[in-house]
């Protein structure tokens, strides 16, 4: 609630990686990139900047995707982390764990992996646990009071 703000999204595209391209190798950006071809290597966005990630229904990326923003209508097999927004399109399928703090997924789109919900209320939440012998003495108060 008093948070972070999440950031923009990125309307932008600054970089596109044609359908008929193949690139071997990790892919470090800023800013917006659509991929229509196949990246074989990870994904990484700047982590200081606003990013997004628009893969199309024919794009592949075989490798971690890390990311602020990210649109899914192709396919990733390997870790997914959407930092701020994920949304998995009708065709978008996923092989692999996926991070996120918002997601939004359309009816067709397939994750074969785990989800993570990454919140930052759970970081700041402390949980106290009562040794059994503060149970006893509880117990034994609530007998006394009956």
């Amino acid at each position: 609630m008093f948070g972070k703000k999440p950031s923009k999204p990125q309307t932008q595209i600054d970089s596109l990686i044609g359908a008929n391209t193949i690139i071997g190798g990790d892919l470090t950006f800023s800013g917006g990139l659509r991929i229509d071809g196949q990246v074989n290597g990870n994904v990484i966005a700047s982590p200081d900047k606003p990013s997004t990630l628009v893969l199309s229904e024919h794009g592949r990326v075989n490798g971690e995707v890390r990311v602020t923003h990210l649109v899914i209508n192709g396919s990733i097999s390997g870790l997914v982390s959407a930092s701020d927004y994920l949304e998995l399109q009708s065709k978008a399928k996923v092989e692999g764990d996926v991070h996120y703090k918002t997601m939004e997924i359309q009816l067709g789109a397939v994750v074969d992996g785990r989800l993570f919900h990454d919140s930052p209320e759970a970081d700041e939440k402390v949980l106290a646990f009562k040794t059994s012998s503060n149970a006893d003495s509880v117990e034994n108060s609530l007998r006394k009071a009956e």
